[in-house]
């Protein structure tokens, strides 16, 4: 991408303003954080993930007793006496209790016991501690320092890191990168879209990277997976776990075609977004019904359901963007619809990329220190 005199001058501007951005200015407007204790049933943890509208949750557990996920070693501790009270030992997302449930015992063997119905409630009244790292996701749990500088932050997240937990105190020095041992009062959880969506906030100072297409800042993912229409829910979940995806595209499907496998399908006419989220607000007696049901029939039947929540409609809602499209305007889509990547699509509607939030923070950091690091003589060349 060339650069012009002046656009180089704005993202060096821009790019020591990040500098200068802490992630605690990120989390200003960040609740309280949403978890549950690792004794909760699947049920209970589906009815948190849906009464308070989160995508993921952490799994709190007496301290000194687990090994948490990846290694880490996230304690809570009491902020009068500083003695621990809590260690995370994990994230559990919707896509983790889909994949028990998908499984085809659900790690549950009851001789004489027939009844899909009756299967289905032992499964989801297992402790959410046994279902970490169903999916990739549930393996890692990080913590950033709240004094990180915002452009280390986006680093970190622009390497897949989806989400962090934020000390309300922090008892490290260390402020450059993710950690795996934090002890603090309490916890907030950042994720990747509060980074953009604090950027969309802050959008005059960023923008002249921000102004350029996503086609110019090579943010697009030519790589992209997708399933057909006829593909079953239950193939469908299994592929996102075997491709450690929140979402897929679905295409048309041709008589060639391995319906019930996820397998790349350019240049395909795109009919919609299969999510983890769909399922959330299905009632949990008749999720083993839907499981063998197309992923188009579930998705036709769930948005006439009262109980289908507008903030679930819009996470599987087809979200989409051109090569020519701004990185403004990307982020805007992602950040309004809830959605964690953009499919790319050609003026016939034909699929043949994605743009995903790791992308858009991965190309704004890259833009901008590539802007920095030029000299006066080359800016002129």
């Amino acid at each position: 991408m060339m650069l012009g005199e002046q656009r180089v001058v704005a993202m060096k501007a821009a790019c020591r303003w990040l500098r200068e951005r802490k992630v605690k200015e990120v989390m200003h407007n960040k609740g309280k954080l949403v978890e549950v204790p690792y004794t909760a049933s699947l049920s209970h943890t589906m009815n948190a993930l849906l009464a308070n509208d989160v995508a993921a949750v952490p799994v709190a557990a007496p301290p000194n007793r687990w090994i948490g996920a990846g290694g880490s070693m996230i304690l809570e501790s009491d902020p009068v006496t500083g003695i621990v009270r809590k260690q995370y030992i994990g994230i559990v997302t919707m896509l983790d209790v889909l994949v028990h449930i998908a499984e085809e015992d659900g790690g549950i063997k009851v001789e004489g016991d027939h009844d899909p119905g009756t299967k289905l409630d032992r499964r989801m009244s297992v402790p959410v501690s046994s279902i970490i790292g169903h999916s990739l996701e549930g393996l890692s749990l990080w913590t950033l320092n709240p004094n990180s500088r915002l452009l280390d932050c986006m680093e970190t997240f622009s390497k897949g890191v989806h989400r962090a937990l934020i000390p309300l105190e922090s008892s490290t020095d260390h402020v450059i990168s993710v950690e795996l041992a934090e002890s603090s009062p309490g916890y907030r959880m950042l994720t990747q879209k509060d980074i953009l969506s604090f950027l969309k906030s802050e959008r005059n100072h960023m923008k002249d990277v921000m102004s350029c297409t996503v086609q110019e800042l090579g943010a697009i993912n030519d790589c992209v997976f997708s399933i057909t229409k006829h593909t079953k829910v239950i193939e469908a979940i299994k592929s996102m776990r075997s491709a450690s995806v929140s979402s897929v595209p679905i295409v048309e499907s041709l008589q060639s075609d391995n319906d019930q496998q996820l397998l790349e399908r350019k240049r395909r006419k795109l009919l919609g977004t299969f999510s983890a989220t769909d399922l959330r607000s299905c009632p949990v007696e008749e999720l083993q019904k839907w499981m063998s049901a197309s992923v188009v029939e579930f998705k036709t039947k769930s948005k006439k359901r009262p109980s289908f929540k507008r903030a679930t409609t819009e996470r599987s809602s087809l979200v989409t963007c051109f090569p020519e499209t701004t990185l403004s305007q990307v982020i805007e889509d992602a950040v309004s619809m809830h959605v964690h990547q953009v499919w790319v699509i050609d003026a016939d509607g034909l699929l043949t990329g994605l743009v995903s939030l790791t992308d858009m923070l991965r190309v704004i950091r890259a833009s901008l220190l590539s802007a920095d690091s030029l000299s006066p003589c080359e800016q002129h060349t």
